[in-house]
């Protein structure tokens, strides 16, 4: 959910990309897939629905990184607040999951959260909530 005040946009994968995210092809890695695919696990989404969609890094990307961008975000101020839920699941040990804040004046990604591969194997959910006077991206 990418909610900026009372507006509150929820994010699925069911038919593709959501808005949030760059329209793009995806970063390479990414796979658009659902429990059924025979990918290994999750074998569902969150919810227990084995035909709901979700990104995943495909298994030859286990070595390495792949990105995912939001499209630009505006300034937030007391009454725009931007708070982003998400859920995630890491299945290997040495995966680190980073969630990073590019504001548009500075070239570097600030890392805001991050989780390594030590609770496997289920589903998580965290909300990180954002301030920044300038637009960003995530």
């Amino acid at each position: 959910c990418f909610n900026s005040g009372s507006s509150c946009e929820k994010c699925d994968f069911e038919t593709d990309l959501c808005k949030a995210l760059h329209e793009l092809n995806l970063q390479p890695g990414w796979v658009r897939r659902n429990g059924r695919s025979g990918m290994g696990p999750p074998y569902s989404d969150h919810n227990g629905n084995n035909s709901a969609y979700f990104l995943s890094l495909s298994s030859e990307m286990q070595s390495s990184s792949a990105t995912l961008r939001t499209n630009v975000f505006l300034p937030t101020d007391e009454e725009h607040v931007c708070q982003i839920t998400f859920h995630y699941w890491i299945s290997q040990i040495s995966g680190t999951l980073m969630v990073g804040l590019q504001k548009h004046s500075e070239d570097t990604i600030t890392n805001i959260w991050q989780v390594s591969g030590e609770l496997q194997n289920q589903w998580k959910a965290t909300t990180i909530t954002i301030n920044s006077t300038e637009k960003y991206e995530v």
